[in-house]
Protein backbone atom coordinates (compact mmCIF):
# COMPACT_ATOMS: atom_id res chain seq x y z
CA UNK A 1 0.00 0.00 0.00
CA UNK A 2 1.14 3.08 -0.87
CA UNK A 3 0.94 6.09 1.72
CA UNK A 4 1.75 10.17 0.64
CA UNK A 5 2.16 13.15 3.03
CA UNK A 6 3.43 16.49 2.37
CA UNK A 7 5.52 18.64 5.10
CA UNK A 8 7.36 21.92 5.59
CA UNK A 9 10.43 20.08 6.97
CA UNK A 10 13.27 19.22 5.32
CA UNK A 11 14.26 16.38 3.55
CA UNK A 12 17.25 15.37 6.01
CA UNK A 13 15.09 15.99 9.10
CA UNK A 14 12.09 13.85 7.87
CA UNK A 15 14.82 11.08 7.41
CA UNK A 16 15.85 11.61 10.98
CA UNK A 17 12.81 10.94 12.40
CA UNK A 18 12.44 8.04 9.90
CA UNK A 19 15.54 6.68 11.57
CA UNK A 20 14.44 7.34 14.97
CA UNK A 21 11.00 6.18 14.21
CA UNK A 22 10.47 2.60 12.91
CA UNK A 23 13.20 0.84 14.78
CA UNK A 24 10.81 1.41 18.18
CA UNK A 25 7.91 -0.93 16.57
CA UNK A 26 10.55 -3.93 15.57
CA UNK A 27 11.45 -2.61 11.87
CA UNK A 28 15.26 -2.20 11.08
CA UNK A 29 17.10 -0.10 8.06
CA UNK A 30 18.11 -2.17 5.22
CA UNK A 31 18.97 0.34 2.96
CA UNK A 32 20.02 4.07 3.25
CA UNK A 33 20.07 6.51 0.35
CA UNK A 34 20.52 10.45 -0.03
CA UNK A 35 16.77 11.20 -0.30
CA UNK A 36 15.54 7.07 0.36
CA UNK A 37 15.31 4.55 3.03
CA UNK A 38 14.25 0.92 3.58
CA UNK A 39 13.23 -0.98 6.40
CA UNK A 40 12.27 -4.68 7.03
CA UNK A 41 10.86 -6.77 10.55
CA UNK A 42 7.89 -8.22 11.77
CA UNK A 43 5.32 -6.11 12.72
CA UNK A 44 1.83 -7.58 14.26
CA UNK A 45 0.30 -10.66 13.37
CA UNK A 46 0.40 -12.34 11.28
CA UNK A 47 3.88 -12.52 12.32
CA UNK A 48 5.16 -12.11 8.22
CA UNK A 49 8.04 -10.19 7.43
CA UNK A 50 6.90 -7.05 6.25
CA UNK A 51 9.12 -4.08 3.86
CA UNK A 52 8.47 -0.58 3.82
CA UNK A 53 10.65 1.90 1.13
CA UNK A 54 10.30 5.52 2.28
CA UNK A 55 11.29 8.43 -0.22
CA UNK A 56 11.49 12.09 -0.21
CA UNK A 57 11.55 14.86 -2.15
CA UNK A 58 11.23 18.69 -2.52
CA UNK A 59 8.23 19.71 -4.48
CA UNK A 60 8.08 23.39 -5.31
CA UNK A 61 8.58 26.33 -2.85
CA UNK A 62 9.14 24.42 0.82
CA UNK A 63 7.74 21.65 0.77
CA UNK A 64 8.82 17.91 1.00
CA UNK A 65 6.96 15.31 -0.41
CA UNK A 66 6.89 12.22 1.63
CA UNK A 67 6.17 8.61 0.02
CA UNK A 68 6.09 5.58 1.77
CA UNK A 69 5.16 2.44 0.46
CA UNK A 70 4.19 -0.94 2.20
CA UNK A 71 4.59 -4.65 1.26
CA UNK A 72 1.61 -5.62 3.49
CA UNK A 73 -1.99 -6.65 2.05
CA UNK A 74 -5.12 -4.34 3.12
CA UNK A 75 -4.54 -2.58 6.10
CA UNK A 76 -2.12 -3.79 8.13
CA UNK A 77 -0.46 -2.74 11.92
CA UNK A 78 2.79 -1.63 9.35
CA UNK A 79 0.24 0.77 7.47
CA UNK A 80 -1.43 2.32 10.61
CA UNK A 81 2.39 2.98 12.25
CA UNK A 82 3.18 4.77 8.90
CA UNK A 83 0.39 7.29 9.59
CA UNK A 84 1.41 7.64 13.27
CA UNK A 85 5.17 8.49 11.62
CA UNK A 86 3.22 11.11 9.53
CA UNK A 87 1.25 12.80 12.40
CA UNK A 88 4.77 12.43 13.99
CA UNK A 89 6.50 14.69 10.95
CA UNK A 90 2.90 17.05 11.65
CA UNK A 91 3.56 17.57 14.94
CA UNK A 92 7.48 18.35 14.75
CA UNK A 93 5.85 21.20 12.34
CA UNK A 94 3.14 22.26 14.21
CA UNK A 95 3.43 21.24 18.18
CA UNK A 96 0.06 22.42 18.75
CA UNK A 97 -0.90 19.35 16.72
CA UNK A 98 -3.11 16.65 18.52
Amino acid sequence: MKHFHRTQLLPDAVLAEADAFFPTIGMKQTAAGARTRGFEGVVGTPEEVVTLKLSVKMEGGHNTFVEAATSAQGESRLDRNVKKFFVRLHRKVDARHA
